[in-house]
């Protein structure tokens, strides 16, 4: 693989669900790029897209949810027409995910120690027992578990949410893999707990050239931890760039209703500002922009035609026939 070949490039991808009442388009012609040792920040919404994003890079899209168009670019192959069978070679050893609910990741009846140990050893038999041992007191101790020898011989019970997500997230840095998603796995931790762990995965993807996407609704925690931000709205992106352009002088209006919701110090005794409405259904999306009926710039044109990609200024890419070019804010 070429040196500058991204480690993940997603092209035009379409994830959509089949159901009784009509077709989900979950995902619908997504494209960005993550390098070696990069962070990109994936942020929207409840509902906006960005979990199915992250299952569809990891194979895990169930029916009636299939990928009906794009490709998935990994380390120079297509995922999107990867076979299950070679599934398995890949997940926890090239790509790792961290669920936001840890109880997905821990099996409740095995010791930490016996699921941190498997998942070493179905990927590199030649790892003995002794230093697929080393490597969990290793990476417990990575993600703030105290006392991390002893705490490989309790079961996922014995530990609270905060400290069983902790171990989801070590167990996902084990085999040291290409790319990490990241989907919100710091939603139930203490503000101290979280800081150490985003220092981790920074330090992660700084020192190994782990790529990281970090999935989240939270652009406190995207502002001091990703490289690039793409921010997600029914399905699409419809804004990208380098996070400190986007978060300063974001152009989408959708980006900054999120921006202005976010709760400020210089806020105080004031009502937080709201995007108004709802997110539209998926399954009946109105024709031309979808977020038109939400937005305070919408003009008639918005609604006779879904905008295209655009691209105001180097490195940053908008989908809005009225974007925020050059206004203040």
């Amino acid at each position: 693989m070429n040196a500058n070949t991204p480690t993940l490039e997603v092209r035009n991808l379409k994830t959509h669900f089949h159901t009784k009442a009509g077709v989900v388009k979950a995902v619908d012609d997504v494209s960005f790029t993550v390098g070696r040792g990069e962070v990109l920040g994936l942020v929207g919404e409840s509902g906006s897209g960005k979990t199915v994003t992250g299952f569809s890079v990891m194979g895990l899209v169930d029916p009636p949810g299939r990928i009906v168009d794009g490709s998935i670019l990994f380390n120079g192959s297509d995922l999107a027409k990867l076979p299950d069978s070679q599934w398995r070679h890949i997940r926890g050893s090239k790509i790792a995910m961290i669920f936001q609910d840890p109880m997905m990741t821990l099996n409740p009846v095995l010791r930490i120690d016996t699921q941190m140990v498997e998942a070493i050893r179905a990927h590199d038999k030649n790892v003995n027992r002794e230093e697929a041992h080393r490597r969990c007191v290793e990476s417990l101790g990575q993600v703030g578990i105290p006392s991390p020898e002893e705490r490989l011989k309790a079961y996922p019970h014995q530990f609270s949410g905060g400290m069983r997500q902790r171990v989801a997230i070590a167990i996902a840095l084990l085999n040291k893999p290409d790319l990490i998603i990241a989907d919100e796995p710091t939603t139930a931790l203490d503000v101290t707990i979280q800081a150490q762990i985003l220092y981790e995965a920074q330090k992660l993807a700084r020192e190994t050239g782990t790529a990281l996407i970090w999935i989240t609704h939270d652009l406190t925690v995207v502002a001091g931890l990703a490289d690039r931000i793409c921010v997600m709205y029914a399905g699409r992106i419809v804004e990208e760039g380098k996070v400190e352009e986007v978060l300063d002088q974001p152009m989408h209006p959708y980006t900054r209703g999120l921006i202005g919701s976010v709760p400020s110090r210089n806020k105080r005794g004031t009502a937080l500002y709201q995007i108004p409405g709802m997110t539209p259904s998926l399954i009946r999306l109105p024709k031309g922009c979808a977020f038109r009926d939400r937005c305070q710039r919408a003009q008639e044109e918005c609604a006779a035609e879904a905008p295209a990609i655009s691209y105001p200024a180097p490195g940053r890419a908008i989908r809005c026939i009225y974007p925020y070019v050059g206004d203040s804010r």
